[in-house]
């Protein structure tokens, strides 16, 4: 599929499809350790994309750790035990957790960053968080907007100043993007949603702790008044079919 056929946003959403797929196979075990990934152009025909997207999927895998680009020779599984970086998200992963228990983990983690931020954030961090927000609500590719959205998190973990949960919310950090890009291109989810990013931002920015837990603690159970039997779904398979529903949506609805 040429690169003029592929608009930004669906390149993006197929990129994410495909990388997950190729994630899949070699953690499962399908592509195993020492294994050759087919040719760039293999891979391409196979998937129907262009060269370009399949170099993205392969850059993301490679600094996943997942495999190892040799040039000249190709892409082989590399052995995961070696890749401490992933090391709790592989964890995390082999349990198959479902959306609600993300959010049951997620919601004591970030109301305590949220109050600790409202406390310890620089001056500095919260013009970042604003301009974060404001790069989030601008955003039309679902990729972009699902990014900014875990980056407006990462960055209040990280004005919190406590290295342990900064530490604890990045384990989970790949997790919580496949949340983000549902929440985030689902209206009937991001229509509800849209106050508490800046209601967040204005209780941090007053240094007004309570009312920081207090909206992050909104905002972060909202998914469970409006996911639907989605909650209760392995949180790979929930983001799997909804990538797969943006890439090819009904046109009958």
């Amino acid at each position: 599929m040429p690169d003029a056929f592929e608009p930004p946003a669906h390149r993006g959403l197929l990129t994410e499809s495909i990388a997950r797929r190729l994630q899949n196979d070699i953690r499962s075990g399908a592509l195993p350790v020492g294994a050759k990934l087919p040719s760039e152009r293999e891979l391409a025909a196979q998937f129907g994309a262009s060269r370009n997207v399949l170099r993205e999927v392969l850059r993301r895998l490679e600094a996943q750790h997942l495999i190892e680009v040799a040039p000249g020779r190709g892409s082989f599984v590399i052995d995961q035990s070696a890749a401490d970086a992933r090391s709790y998200d592989a964890l995390y992963r082999a349990a198959r957790p479902t959306v609600r228990q993300l959010i049951e983990a997620r919601i004591p983690l970030e109301v305590e960053l949220a109050g600790l931020a409202a406390e310890r954030a620089t001056d500095a961090q919260l013009a970042e968080l604003r301009a974060i927000n404001d790069a989030m609500i601008a955003a039309t590719d679902p990729i972009i907007k699902a990014r900014a959205d875990l980056e407006f998190h990462d960055k209040i973990a990280q004005a919190a100043a406590n290295p342990v949960l900064w530490t604890m919310l990045s384990s989970i950090s790949g997790m919580m993007f496949e949340m983000m890009l549902r929440s985030n291109s689902d209206p009937s989810i991001a229509r509800p949603g849209v106050p508490h990013h800046p209601e967040i931002l204005t209780a941090l920015e007053t240094r007004d702790a309570p009312q920081a837990r207090h909206h992050m603690r909104e905002h972060l159970s909202l998914a469970l008044r409006t996911y639907g039997p989605d909650l209760d779904l392995p949180l790979d398979l929930m983001a799997a079919r909804h990538i797969e529903t943006l890439l090819h949506p009904n046109p009958t609805t």
